[in-house]
This record gives structure tokens, C-alpha cells and sequence, in this order.
């Protein structure tokens, strides 16, 4: 959802996730995207609780702290949202030209979104122009203004100007398709794991097959380890974010394994969903990005369990980098999941 277009040599991608604020520039004056800086920030708990906010204060202070730490000065941002509020489904309507299909969106949007079509924004991109009968193939996006102006007044208190709001999943496929060197023809599922929620967009030949957002992510994780191992919740997130050796590794992994079954559920429900559909038989790979992509032994779970070729994302370390951030490559790979979001942003030019 575009707000306004101003163009630029540089793009920042902001992300503000429950539990890290990531930041990502990137030079667009050369002939390939150029990382020029990134940045993440650890949020308190009670910063964002469920992705509720609950205190401003400190989410506009990590928003400060992070763009600091990366050194941007730049005011415009591209920021994005995600969650129930959000709404994103193919649909078939009668062929028209673009200024037409503007008008006729609101009224086809009524059928589909089950929100008060005067409390959301609404955008749509022509996936198909022809599917026969007359008709067009359209991607239609819905969010509701409320969040969305939160989302937005969020960071124009912290001192920046939101230039475009997009959703989650979409930046996740722009930083993929960035870095990707498979064929359009292979179906590919993008599954974002963020503390609360994980975005899910299957893609093929760069158009969203089926797009939903789950409400689970690295946090029940968490909570399962603190829970079965009694430790703290500090303990439990060094150990599901890697950060901490596992000393009990069979009975992590069994911890690990049971928390999974959720996520495991929600990707079986979209393959469903996609084959009822017609749109693919099977997912030919999947790419984890997000937090949650760390978490020990879950890419060898998930892969077991749909026979799979499960990867973790890495297109930030992919992405050709200033000179400056050569030294930290295997520091860039290791972040590379947490920071999909915000590369993705990042790389569409401001008004893009």
C-alpha cells in the first residue's frame, strides 16, 4: 500500500517485529543493489505483548536505537505490517483497464474481505490478464486503517516518514527472488517465523499462489522449553534462538519436535489448499526466514515431516555489500533470516 513516492539512490527497510526492530539500507546507484548498513534491536517483553502494543515509548526508543546503530540518516522509510488484520486472496473479476478496475475493486472487495469496507485500505496487483470468459485474475491486499495508521504514527513519532507500508510476506518474497537462482517453473514456499505470528506465501514464477498468516511462532517454542525444562524465559530464548548449548540435546529436540506441530499443521493446510485449488501439487522447496528460522533442529523437523527440502534463508549475506561490511560475512549469514523482512523492503526503491 503506497502512501506517496519520492525517489531515491537509497531505500531504508524498516521492520518492526514483537520482539527485534531490524533495520536494512541499500544503495541503489550502482547496477546492482548495494547492502550499505544494517541494524536489529532487542525490544523489552512488554514492549509488544501478542503484537499488541503496550508501550510506545520503548518501541519508538528502539526504532531511534536501531536506525542509530546503522547509521541511517535518512527520514523515509518502507515499513510493513502482518497479522489478522491483514487480508490477502486471489480473485476472478471482469476484465477492465486499471483506472476501471480501481473503482470496481471496492465493490469486489465487499464479497471478500470480512471487514467494513470503510475501515480498511485496499490494494490489488493484475496477476492474470486473461483467465477466459472476460475475466482477470487479480491479487487483492486489505488491511485495516486502524492498524495500519498505528503502525504509521508509530514511526513518524519516532522521527520518520513511513513513504510505503507493504505486508510482511511480500517484502520476504522481494528479498528472495533478489538472491534466487531457481527457475520460475519450481514452487516455493516462503515461511516467515516472527515471535508471534508466521507469514506463509507460496510463490511460483514470482506470483503469490496462496497467502496467510498463522498466529504461532519462535515464542511458543520458547515457552515449551521454559515450560518442560524449567528455566527462565531469558534461558529458553538463548536456547531456541542458538544462542546457548543445549545440554539435554535428546530432549530438546523432542521439546522442539512437539512445539512444531503447530507450524507443521499450517503448511499441510496451504499444500491442501493449493492442490484443491488446482494451483500445485507439492512444494518443491521451502525457505525459512525469521527468527524462528534458527531454531535448532526445526529445518530437519519440518523437512521429515512433508519430505521437503527445507533451507534457511540467506539473502542478506547473497546481497553484494559496502566494503565496510565485508569482515562481518559470517556474522551477515548468521543474521540473514532475521533480517528478510527489512532486506526486502529495502530493495524496492522508494516509490517502487
Amino acid at each position: 500500500m503506497k502512501l506517496f513516492s519520492k525517489k531515491s539512490n537509497s531505500s531504508v527497510g524498516l521492520d518492526i517485529g514483537s520482539s527485534f526492530i531490524k533495520v536494512v539500507e541499500i544503495d541503489h546507484s550502482k547496477s546492482e543493489p548495494l547492502l550499505k548498513s544494517y541494524s536489529i534491536t532487542k525490544l523489552p517483553p512488554e514492549a509488544i505483548v501478542e503484537g499488541e502494543i503496550m508501550d510506545r515509548s520503548l518501541v519508538i526508543e528502539g526504532i531511534q536505537d536501531c536506525m542509530t546503530k546503522a547509521g541511517v540518516t535518512r527520514k523515509d522509510v518502507i515499513t510493513a505490517v502482518s497479522g489478522r488484520a491483514v487480508i490477502v486472496k486471489k480473485v476472478v473479476m471482469d476484465k477492465m483497464n486499471p483506472d476501471d478496475a480501481k473503482e470496481a475493486i471496492f465493490w469486489e472487495a465487499e464479497q471478500h474481505v470480512p471487514f467494513d469496507i470503510d475501515d480498511v485500505c485496499l490494494d490489488f496487483q493484475v496477476l492474470k490478464e486473461d483467465v477466459g470468459a472476460n475475466q482477470m485474475e487479480i491479487l487483492l491486499v486489505a488491511a485495516k486503517k486502524e492498524m495500519v495508521n498505528t503502525h504509521a504514527d508509530l514511526i513518524r513519532d519516532a522521527g520518520f516518514n513511513p513513504i510505503i507500508i507493504d505486508v510482511d510476506s511480500f517484502a520476504v518474497q522481494n528479498a528472495y527472488e533478489a538472491t534466487s537462482t531457481a527457475s520460475g517453473e519450481r514452487v516455493t514456499g516462503l515461511i516467515n517465523i516472527g515471535s508471534d505470528v508466521t507469514n506463509i506465501n507460496i510463490v511460483q514464477d514470482n506470483i503469490p499462489l496462496f497467502t496467510r498468516d498463522l498466529s504461532v511462532g519462535s515464542n511458543a517454542f520458547i515457552e515449551a522449553m521454559q515450560r518442560d525444562l524449567g528455566v527462565s524465559f531469558e534461558e529458553a530464548e538463548a536456547m531456541v534462538s542458538g544462542e546457548s548449548e543445549l545440554e539435554n540435546s535428546e530432549k530438546c529436540r523432542g521439546i522442539i519436535d512437539s512445539a512444531a506441530a503447530e507450524l507443521s499443521m499450517g503448511i499441510e493446510r496451504s499444500l491442501s489448499f493449493l492442490k484443491t485449488a488446482g494451483d500445485a501439487e507439492e512444494l518443491d522447496e521451502v525457505v525459512l526466514s525469521g527468527g524462528g528460522a534458527r531454531i535448532p533442529w526445526l529445518k530437519e523437523n519440518l523437512g521429515e515431516k512433508h519430505g521437503i527440502e527445507f533451507r534457511i534463508n540467506e539473502s542478506l549475506s547473497s546481497i553484494e555489500h559496502d566494503d565496510i561490511l565485508m569482515g562481518d560475512s559470517q556474522e551477515l549469514e548468521r543474521m540473514s533470516p532475521l533480517f528478510s523482512v527489512s532486506l526486502g523492503l529495502a530493495l524496492r526503491r522508494g516509490g517502487a
